[in-house]
């Protein structure tokens, strides 16, 4: 009831032209955390240990010369394993971060093991031991 007989005598004040003062509160509805946190400065003393792992150049490799015996551009090879093209483009750069999920769907797609101690020998048939 109070705010608004407050607003009642501010539009009151407007429209007889005197001139009303208000204030906004800084960052008044944000969700902002003051500050920086233990996380934020560990990163910027960046070093080597807490940086991500990247594909490894075999594996690269391997991914590259599998996609071009079957001849499929790397665009071919995404839309096969319903991924973006730039993920293929990372992971045969050496750039990605590994993801065993998506390692395993191109393993499936271009039919050769990307893992494992047999890399580079075909896929066995499913069902097949």
């Amino acid at each position: 009831m109070i705010v608004f007989l407050c607003l009642q005598a501010v539009n009151q004040a407007r429209r007889q032209g005197i001139p009303v003062e208000t204030q906004q509160k800084f960052n008044a509805g944000t969700n902002k955390q003051p500050g920086t946190t233990k996380n934020t400065a560990k990163l910027d003393r960046e070093t080597e240990e807490l940086k991500h792992e990247k594909v490894p150049l075999d594996l690269a490799k391997l991914l590259m010369q599998g996609r071009q015996a079957k001849g499929w551009s790397q665009k071919d090879l995404a839309t096969k394993i319903n991924e973006k093209p730039q993920i293929v483009n990372d992971y045969e750069g050496g750039r990605g971060i590994p993801n065993q999920a998506i390692i395993g769907k191109m393993e499936r797609a271009l039919g050769i093991r990307l893992r494992g101690k047999d890399r580079g020998k075909p896929l066995p048939a499913p069902g097949a031991k």
